[in-house]
Formats: C-alpha cells, structure tokens, sequence
C-alpha cells in the first residue's frame, strides 16, 4: 500500500509513532525495521548499529541507534522479545536502510516474548495508510514550527 507517497507493505505491522515495522516470520522471531516514512523523515544515515544478539528488547524502548547528519537517536522496538540476529551488513553499508527499507536494510530479528500483549499498539492492514498519512502531515506542521 502506499501513503505519503511512500510503500508501506501490507504484511508488516507497524509501530507508527516510532516509524518501526516488524514482519512475524515462520520460527517464531519476527524482522524489524525503520518505516519509509521515518528514514524520509531522518534524512541520511550514516551509521546503524543494532542491539547485540542475546539482548533484551521492550516494545516502545531501544533496539538499535543511528546516526543522522546532526544527531544520533535511538530506534525503538516494535515488538518485545530477544534478539536473535542483527544485519551485520550495516556496519559496512549503512545505505541499506534508505536503499531497501522493508528487505537488505531490516535491522534486527528478534525472539517474540509476547507478540499478543505487542499487538496492541501495532496497526496491520487497512488502518495504515491513514495512520502513515496523518502521521507524515504532523510531522510536516512540526517541521515547519506550527
């Protein structure tokens, strides 16, 4: 689906607020990375450096850090759990994450502690779009400091 003018992939769920999606895979983890919409927002990144494997993660609560052209924030999780896995391959190249947000530029896999009690705060599907597209117009009025 699109909103904002930006893909937003029917299967994931996303954390809106934070810009962060995680796609439920088979064995129980789930893949997690930053939206379109909020690298777009981000500008260039620079660096990305996931959590370690075998950290604990919270949903709303850190699981990587980037590094934009004048600042360094953290990413937040969008579902609880273990990290299982982190994308070695941006330590290297950090473009991933602007070049293929939803494939080669996820961030994470984590273990799901608890993907029900996660839900809640997750939209999936049709509610989406119109969630993206509000959300990309405030960030529009914050950016102009209205």
């Amino acid at each position: 689906m699109k909103a904002a003018g930006l893909e937003f992939p029917d299967d994931l769920h996303y954390l809106v607020e934070d810009q962060v999606w995680a796609r439920l895979e088979r064995d129980g983890t789930a893949t997690v990375g930053i939206t379109a919409l909020g690298i777009a927002q981000a500008g260039e990144i620079y660096m990305a450096r996931p959590k370690p494997v075998d950290s604990v993660v919270e949903q709303g609560r850190a699981i990587a850090v980037v590094e934009l052209a004048k600042s360094i924030v953290s990413v937040k999780s969008p579902v609880r759990g273990t990290v299982a896995a982190v994308n070695e391959r941006l330590a290297g190249t950090p473009e991933l994450v602007h070049r293929d947000p939803y494939g080669e530029g996820w961030l994470a896999r984590v273990w799901l502690a608890d993907f029900e009690a996660d839900r809640a705060a997750l939209l999936h599907g049709g509610p989406v779009a119109a969630a993206m597209e509000h959300h990309a117009w405030l960030s529009r009025i914050e950016g102009d400091g209205a």
